[in-house]
């Protein structure tokens, strides 16, 4: 079955000090997130992995780099991976947008929620679903495959595939830099890692899909 990795992108600017940057343009990573994508690059670079994808955005094909350039591939850039379109919250701090009364539907009700002038959750997780299904037909049954983007439309695809409802969707976390990993396969889908950091061991996925880390 195809090994789908889906890592968010490292931290930048706006994540560190608690900002929603949306699909800002020039949004990059800062010193911590380079090292993150370099933590990655190395934890990740011994699995033979046969694709890179990432979203257009800079902070999310920045990560991607380290890792690609490890295994000699190009990272290849699909628009349907953009960041979760937020509307007019674009650019405006957690602690303000907490004072507002559709943030309580956005974390409790999501399946009710959508962003002023923006995507609804609904519409987002279908957006992601369907890039993620069409990474998939490109590739063979046990390719692994790396997808760099972002943390709710990450959230957002678990959520399908392992059939979380999805106003709980927002009880799962994924840091910057992370690693959640899905196993798919016709019978179904098996959520093998959620959120693991680097640095950790890839030996056991190998030996599990009989293939050797190279």
């Amino acid at each position: 079955m195809p090994l789908l990795f889906l890592i968010r992108h490292g931290e930048n600017d706006y994540t560190h000090k608690g900002k929603l940057a949306g699909r800002l343009p020039g949004v990059h990573l800062n010193a911590r997130g380079r090292e993150q994508a370099a933590a990655l690059a190395e934890t990740l670079g011994v699995l033979p992995l046969k694709a890179v994808y990432a979203s257009p955005l800079e902070r999310a094909i920045e990560t991607a780099q380290p890792l690609a350039e490890a295994r000699r591939l190009e990272v290849t850039v699909l628009p349907e991976l953009l960041e979760i379109d937020v509307g007019r919250w674009q650019g405006r701090t957690l602690k303000s947008l907490r004072r507002t009364k559709a943030w309580r539907m956005v974390q409790e009700a999501p399946s009710r929620a959508g962003f002023p002038e923006g995507e609804t959750f609904h519409q987002a997780q279908a957006r992601v679903v369907a890039a993620l299904e069409d990474i998939l037909a490109r590739h063979r049954p046990k390719d692994a495959l790396a997808v760099f983007f972002h943390a709710d439309p990450i959230k957002l695809a678990v959520a399908h595939y392992i059939g979380l409802p999805l106003d709980f969707f927002q009880r799962l976390h994924v840091e910057t830099g992370s690693v959640t990993a899905l196993a798919v396969g016709e019978r179904g889908v098996r959520l093998l890692w959620l959120n693991r950091v680097p640095p950790f061991s890839v030996a056991s996925l190998s030996r599990k899909r009989g293939a050797r880390p190279k």
